[in-house]
C-alpha cells in the first residue's frame, strides 16, 4: 500500500497546499450555469458556477438515464449508488456504471453505511457486488445519520463511528487499491468527523450555504450544492456536485487515481 501512497503523494500535496475551496481554481467572473435548478440558492460570490468541473450522483430513483446526453450536457463525473448496509444492492447499479463507462464518463460506486452492521460485513458485501472494473474513480463511503430508517436508527459514539469507518475504508483500499472518498452531511460531520480523516478526500453536502460556512477547517474535494438540479438525460430532480479544482487539477487527479491499482500491483 506504500507504493500507492507514494504514487498519489504529488496529487495529495498539490491539493493540501491550497485552501479548502480554491485548490488551484482561478476566482474570476462566474461561469454561466450548464444546468438548471428548480430551487436555486444564492451563494453570492462563491457560487458553485465558479467551478468548471460538475458531476452528478444517482441511484435507482433516477430511473432511465441517457448517459450520452448527460455527458453532453457538461457533466464530468458520476457517483453511482452500489450498495447499502450488508444486504442491499441498488437495482440500477450494474446498468448505470456500464453505461456511464460506455459514454466515456468517469464514474465511482458509493456505499450507504449502516451502523447496525459491522464494518467487515459491509466491506464483504461491497466487494462481493462491486467488480474492480466498476471502480474507475475511488469508491465512496456515504456516512450520515438516517433518522427515517425503519431498520437502523442507531447512533454510536464518535470513537465507534471513526473506528468502524476506518476498518471499512481500509478493506476497500486494500482490495481496490484506491483510498475511498468520504461523503457526509452537516450534522454527521459535526458529531463525528471534525478534525478526523484529514488524509482522505471529502465530498460534502451543503445546499444552502457555502461549505466554508458549514464545515469550518474542512478541506473538501467535492461539494454537493443542490438536490433540485435539472440535467438533460435525467428525468426529475438530480443532485449536482462540483470538484474543488481546475480542469487541469481534475485531469491530473483522475489520471492518478485511475492508475492506482496498476501501481499497487507493480
Amino acid at each position: 500500500m506504500r507504493r500507492l501512497f507514494l504514487a498519489l503523494l504529488p496529487i495529495v500535496t498539490l491539493l493540501s497546499g491550497c485552501t479548502s475551496t480554491d485548490y488551484d481554481l482561478v476566482s474570476t467572473a462566474s461561469i454561466p450555469p450548464k444546468f438548471q435548478d428548480k430551487d436555486p440558492q444564492d451563494f453570492g460570490a462563491r457560487t458553485p458556477y465558479n467551478h468548471n468541473i460538475h458531476g452528478v450522483d444517482v441511484s435507482k430513483w433516477q430511473g432511465d438515464v441517457d448517459w450520452v446526453k448527460v455527458k453532453g450536457s457538461g457533466v464530468s463525473f458520476a457517483f453511482i449508488k452500489a450498495t447499502e448496509g450488508k444486504d442491499r444492492v441498488d437495482a440500477r447499479f450494474n446498468e448505470y456504471w456500464q453505461r456511464a463507462r460506455a459514454a466515456g464518463l468517469p464514474y465511482a460506486p458509493y456505499h450507504f453505511y449502516y451502523f447496525c452492521s459491522t464494518a467487515d460485513q459491509q466491506a464483504d458485501w461491497f466487494i462481493a457486488n462491486v467488480p474492480k472494473s466498476a471502480v474507475y474513480l475511488p469508491p465512496v463511503v456515504d456516512v450520515e445519520w438516517n433518522g427515517e430508517s425503519k431498520t437502523c436508527r442507531y447512533r454510536p459514539s464518535p470513537l465507534t463511528v471513526q473506528t468502524e469507518m476506518k476498518r471499512f475504508m481500509d478493506r476497500l483500499e486494500q482490495h481496490y487499491g484506491k483510498r475511498p472518498i468520504i461523503y457526509t452531511s452537516v450534522d454527521f460531520h459535526r458529531d463525528n468527523l471534525v478534525g478526523q480523516f484529514n488524509d482522505y478526500h471529502f465530498w460534502v453536502r451543503s445546499v444552502a450555504k457555502h461549505p466554508t460556512e458549514i464545515y469550518p477547517e474542512r478541506r473538501w474535494a467535492f461539494w454537493q450544492y443542490t438536490s433540485t438540479g435539472v440535467i438533460p438525460g435525467i428525468d426529475g430532480s438530480a443532485d449536482i456536485n462540483v470538484f474543488a479544482g481546475s480542469p487541469k487539477n481534475w485531469k491530473n487527479w483522475v489520471a492518478a487515481v485511475s492508475k492506482a491499482r496498476e501501481q499497487v500491483e507493480n
